[in-house]
């Protein structure tokens, strides 16, 4: 194998793939040889070569369904990239009861049901790996981020009890923490403040490097923990935000 052609013969399913991180991930995969299958509400966005299906993650029947149509589709699964999820902002006081379940049913158990319905599948790939889209949220206080922190916070606490109970199956389980992705989500908060520019400029003024991340760079990571040649690294958060996880950097000076 080379770093062009590590995924054929490989199968890969991506929620949430038909726009932003999952689009970007779903094309690299299959840039790197792999069939994939995007899941999502709308699945237009995913062109040929991939193969899109509806699914909300949100809906046990659905997502059953999706799965296995995806799995026949592509004569298995091996890798399974959990990227659907919604966003919400707000203090604790801010969203209702139910905003608070409606975010939890997609991000959190989005995953489980996904994940569950993948399973006899994964199990019977002698590469299987799991990569859930998880963020810098999970791990950093962010203002006006209550619910949408405390649904990622899940993710990564369910990402390592995911990799410690299948290890031994041989299903390799990791996140990716990403920053602020300039993603349709993004740009739709953006446009709703009262300055955007002011606001993205903000945004990315918070990152270390100085700009928003890219959903390229995310799909970049997410594919290295899918790929065979990560064979080794399960139970791992890879952040992709910039340095702002891990940097203390003094003021600019002008």
């Amino acid at each position: 194998m080379n770093g062009t052609d590590e995924f054929t013969g490989l199968r890969a399913v991506v929620t949430g793939g038909a726009s932003g991180i999952g689009l970007a991930t779903a094309r690299l995969l299959a840039a790197r040889g792999a069939e994939v299958a995007v899941l999502d509400l709308d699945p237009t966005g995913a062109e040929k070569p991939l193969h899109g299906l509806r699914a909300d993650v949100a809906d046990d029947a659905s997502v059953r369904a999706a799965v296995a149509e995806a799995a026949e589709r592509l004569g298995g699964i091996d890798v399974l990239v959990n990227n659907a999820g919604i966003g919400a902002a707000g203090t604790v006081a801010d969203n209702p009861d139910e905003e608070w379940h409606r975010v939890l049913d997609v991000n959190v158990l989005g995953i489980v049901r996904t994940t569950r319905a993948a399973l006899p599948h994964l199990r019977r790939s002698a590469h299987a790996a799991v990569v859930n889209t998880c963020s810098i949220a999970a791990t950093a206080g962010l203002p006006q981020r209550a619910l949408y922190s405390a649904s990622k916070g899940a993710v990564l606490s369910l990402t390592l009890a995911m990799a410690a109970d299948h290890v031994r199956e041989g299903i390799r389980v990791n996140c990716v923490n990403p920053g602020t992705v300039d993603t349709p989500w993004v740009g739709r908060l953006l446009s709703a403040a009262e300055d955007p520019a002011a606001e993205r400029a903000a945004l990315s003024a918070r990152q270390p490097h100085g700009r928003l991340v890219t959903a390229e760079e995310v799909a970049a990571a997410i594919v290295y923990l899918a790929s065979p040649a990560a064979g080794s690294v399960t139970g791992t958060a890879l952040a992709v935000d910039g340095g702002m996880a891990g940097l203390r950097l003094r003021p600019a000076t002008s």
